[in-house]
């Protein structure tokens, strides 16, 4: 392991946590003379020693850490973890996680880290640096929460899901939310509406296929027939979200000329008299559709039979 790095990182650690992060771990004072002291220690694995050195940084058997069950991120891109693991196998560790420690069951609960711990464990590392904190539960899913929006976002299923339970769990109002993570309300109000959205729409999200650029695109229209519709599109044709912004204005525009054009409306009062069935006229940039509407097979046949006739 890579000791001369981490004992120069842990002089600076709570200040590269992040500023939403540092809010949440009590500032400490790990010093140089610290390190020193638990490096040397004979046994890091005994509890007591442990809680004399808390403050510290120090390092622990990866066996002896449980992952987080309130870790807000469940997908690990492949390549990013893959680059992470080079980056550890040349540099070393360079942040030490973060974990709280049960003393009843004998291990370490993982707070922040888990993509390092990952990597930890494919790149053969027997120990990793750690600090520890008493923190709750409330904390913890705070903790992870932060750690993640900051060092790699949480795709935006991840993280409305996420902040929502911080609002369930721990009845946060979104502007306490907002204050924990270093966001606006309006931030985190516009990332928790995509929980409103298919579960198709979801699936695209957490995977990359769509942006949450077009995600608020689709959160435009209520009707989940119409967000799927569109959805389908930007698939499709692999629009860009500045292509949607485009469409949508049109189709804005083509529903505000419907509106306006008495001839329109007209037109379509005498095909609903003439077929005996709803008829919608749906203008384009050119052309438009026609949309006849029947509720059996019988009724089609009589609607063809007036059209041909």
């Amino acid at each position: 392991m890579h000791f001369n790095i981490l004992k120069a990182n842990a002089i600076f650690i709570m200040k590269h946590l992040g500023r939403g992060l540092g809010a949440l771990i009590p500032n400490q004072n790990i010093s140089q003379k610290n390190f020193k002291k638990e490096k040397k220690s004979s046994d890091y694995f005994n509890f007591d020693q442990k809680e004399k050195n808390q403050n510290g940084v120090f390092e622990i058997l990866i066996e002896k850490i449980k992952k987080n069950s309130k870790q807000p991120r469940q997908n690990f891109n492949p390549e990013a973890m893959e680059e992470l693991v080079d980056s550890i196998l040349e540099h070393g560790i360079l942040q030490p996680l973060v974990v709280s420690k049960d003393k009843e069951q004998g291990f370490f609960e993982l707070i922040a880290g888990e993509r390092r711990l990952r990597a930890s464990q494919i790149a053969g590392l027997k120990t990793v640096p750690v600090v520890v904190q008493k923190v709750n539960a409330s904390k913890k899913l705070q903790l992870a929460l932060v750690e993640n929006i900051q060092r790699q976002n949480l795709n935006p299923v991840e993280e409305a899901r996420a902040y929502q339970r911080l609002i369930d769990e721990f009845h946060l109002t979104q502007e306490e939310v907002a204050k924990k993570v270093g966001k606006n309300r309006a931030t985190i109000a516009n990332i928790l509406r995509v929980l409103i959205l298919p579960k198709k729409i979801h699936e695209a999200l957490i995977l990359g296929k769509i942006s949450l650029g077009h995600a608020k695109i689709i959160l435009g229209l209520n009707n989940p027939n119409e967000q799927l519709k569109l959805f389908e599109k930007i698939l499709l044709n692999e629009l860009s979200v500045r292509a949607v912004e485009n469409i949508k204005k049109k189709s804005k525009q083509i529903k505000k000329n419907i509106l306006l054009d008495p001839n329109l409306k007209e037109k379509e009062e005498n095909l609903r008299e003439t077929l005996g069935t709803k008829v919608k006229i749906l203008p384009q940039e050119k052309g438009g559709q026609i949309i006849i509407e029947y509720y059996s097979d019988e009724e089609l046949i009589e609607i063809v039979k007036k059209i041909v006739k």
